[in-house]
């Protein structure tokens, strides 16, 4: 397993936490995701033998989060 740390600027409530949180749980290999608008975080850990970072990152750009670099 391990654990990504990624800055989304664009989380600002509860329900943008609720939208990443569903949307990366359903990725494959995903076992706990957290996400705080306070703190503009989300933690991912994961199965690197089933998903990538890219991926991850990806998902999240789609739902409207893009990661800061």
């Amino acid at each position: 397993m391990e654990t990504v740390t990624l800055r989304a600027p664009d989380i600002s409530c509860d329900h943008c936490v609720r939208t990443i949180k569903k949307a990366i749980s359903e990725l494959p290999g995903v076992r706990k995701v957290d996400a705080s608008a306070a703190t503009k975080v989300v933690q991912v850990t994961y199965d690197p033998a089933q998903l990538t970072r890219d991926r991850i990152e990806t998902t999240l750009a789609d739902e409207g989060y893009p990661v800061a670099k």
